[in-house]
């Protein structure tokens, strides 16, 4: 999700990690993931316009500046699948406001559990987005 240099250039140019579509996640663990034929190390955001990095590593590092793409993509998505990593953290209550006044029922659950219940929603063709913390 990185692209190379352009031609003449020597040095690498770095762009925003970002996959433009949306694609089941075929695996995860060791600190990544697996979609659309690509492997991500790190952190995901699976949005309406596309899956991206997220410099996400822990629950605790998680602010609503964290899960801004979100709110501004609101209006494509329906539930915000939040994967915690191995342990379940609650949402905080002034972040399910935001999300609720943007119509975007957010659910909270381990990395595993919003993996397979993102791809039943999207194989479904619903509305849905996921915040994914990489685990090992």
């Amino acid at each position: 999700m990185v692209s190379g240099g352009k031609p003449g250039h020597s040095g690498l140019e770095m762009r925003e990690a970002h996959f433009p579509g949306r694609a089941p996640i075929d695996a995860y663990g060791n600190g990544g993931f697996r979609f659309a034929e690509m492997s991500h190390r790190g952190s995901i955001l699976c949005l309406p316009s596309g899956i991206y990095a997220w410099n996400i590593t822990d629950a605790s590092e998680l602010t609503l500046d964290a899960l801004a793409s979100v709110l501004t993509e609101g209006e494509g998505i329906e539930i915000l699948l939040c994967g915690m990593g191995r342990e379940i953290s609650l949402i905080k209550p002034d972040w399910r406001q935001a999300f609720r006044e943007r119509a975007i029922s957010a659910d909270a659950m381990t990395t595993g559990a919003a993996v397979r219940t993102y791809n039943v929603l999207l194989s479904e063709g619903r509305a849905v987005a996921a915040a994914l913390i990489a685990v090992d």
